[in-house]
């Protein structure tokens, strides 16, 4: 079997996603205070590592490289570790979809940040992408309840998401919002200055590689050199007209535009354009930017008016522009949009599509969420979170001043191990 130029392009494409999930640790890391960064880069790379094991074992069988069991999920026996698809190039197509699952479930992480337990964390991880996201990706795209030939799709209308608004965003940012909620506040939320960012740059670095990260993510399922040319057009500018509308929003509203919501105005954008990279215009995506980046600039702002602690905005910018970029397709996908002369059908089956989803997935990340939280605990004691999440959950600290770590005195170097370091008694 020869190497196709289509094969090359979708392994660079997955290689590119995989990315993503290193990205987001820099970008979810920078915005923690720096006695937690240590812990939030490890949420990431705990998700990739557990995620891309379970994905070989059955997520890739359940999310539909097996046959349907009843419209809902796939077989997870049936291509249990892959072993079926050793010689064939379906084996491609499967690493691709796994990066998705990885990228998916680190993206919840932010909305729990200073506070989890990382053993919980571990536990959350197979779980939830196990019960949770591989039935959602069955469903949108393996041929289960939400596609055209699905239980609900059938007559609701099969729903657009080229590459992962409902199955990725809306997914992630519901399981945030929940387990937000389960958690409750950090001590001192909406009060505390010392809950800012500790490393602008860092999110800035991550945003940039995210958004790199991101050609491939949209772009990895092109069907021909002109889907292809449309997909990185519209995943360059939505990104940019969103980044523009934000900081004019923070201009508007507190007088600066900030370098936070720089970076959080390209990944708005880029959440939004996700579903409807493939099916709206360079000009629609433009639009589709700048209502993302406005929208999400006032949402992250309501988790102080309603209470609940999304640490890091993963309901203000991926639930709400994962909402915005699903539902927009009803008006602005070409052909079949409201504003292309369509009928209301598409906005119906995106509107369904968006509204199961929601509804699974808040209702099955609370069943996971409270039985973790009520047997083994899934939130660290309040001592440990004044002092530090990365020491109490990984005996170390992101950086050393003198000696001293972010916690004067908590460490002292190991004396027959260079660069190890103890507790001190």
């Amino acid at each position: 079997m020869e190497l196709q130029p289509v094969h090359v392009w979708m392994m660079v494409c997955a290689a590119l996603v995989l990315l993503m999930t290193p990205a987001l640790a820099f970008f979810y890391g920078g915005m923690t205070r720096a006695k937690s960064v240590l812990n939030m880069m490890m949420m990431s790379f705990v998700a990739l590592g557990i995620t891309a094991v379970v994905w070989v074992l059955w997520g890739n069988s359940m999310a539909g490289g097996g046959s349907s069991v009843g419209g809902l999920f796939g077989n997870p026996f049936e291509q249990f570790g892959l072993a079926g698809l050793i010689g064939t190039e379906d084996l491609i197509g499967a690493g691709f979809a796994g990066t998705f699952a990885i990228i998916t479930v680190a993206l919840i992480s932010g909305a729990i940040a200073d506070r989890a337990r990382f053993g919980a964390w571990c536990l959350f991880v197979p779980v939830w992408v196990t019960l949770v996201y591989a039935p959602v990706a069955f469903w949108v795209w393996g041929g289960g309840l939400l596609s055209a030939e699905g239980a609900i799709g059938s007559w609701a209308g099969e729903a657009i998401d080229y590459a992962g608004g409902t199955v990725v965003h809306i997914n992630a940012g519901v399981a945030g919002l929940v387990l937000a909620l389960i958690l409750g506040q950090r001590k001192g939320f909406g009060r505390d200055p010392g809950q800012r960012p500790h490393s602008i740059p860092f999110v800035m670095l991550g945003a940039a590689l995210l958004w790199f990260g991101w050609f491939g993510f949209n772009g990895g399922a092109a069907s021909d050199p002109a889907e292809a040319g449309l997909i990185w057009i519209n995943t360059m500018v939505a990104p940019g007209a969103a980044l523009v509308a934000w900081c004019v929003t923070e201009r508007i509203r507190d007088g600066k535009p900030t370098s936070l919501g720089a970076a959080s105005g390209v990944v708005a954008g880029l959440v939004a354009i996700t579903p409807a990279c493939a099916d709206v215009s360079p000009l629609g995506a433009v639009g589709l930017g700048v209502v993302a980046g406005a929208a999400s600039a006032l949402a992250v702002g309501l988790k102080y008016r309603f209470g609940y602690d999304d640490s890091l905005d993963v309901v203000g910018v991926h639930l709400v522009s994962g909402l915005i970029g699903t539902l927009a397709l009803g008006f602005i996908a070409r052909d079949t949009g409201l504003l292309y002369g369509g009928g209301f059908e598409q906005l119906g089956a995106q509107t369904v599509a968006a509204v199961v989803s929601m509804a699974y997935t808040g209702a099955a990340t609370l069943a996971i969420g409270l039985a973790i939280h009520r047997t083994i605990g899934f939130r660290i004691s309040e001592s440990d979170e004044q002092t530090g999440i990365d020491l109490a959950e990984h005996a170390e600290t992101g950086y050393e001043y003198g000696g001293l770590g972010t916690s004067a005195g908590s460490f002292v170097p190991h004396p027959a191990t260079s660069g190890h370091l103890e507790l001190s008694k």
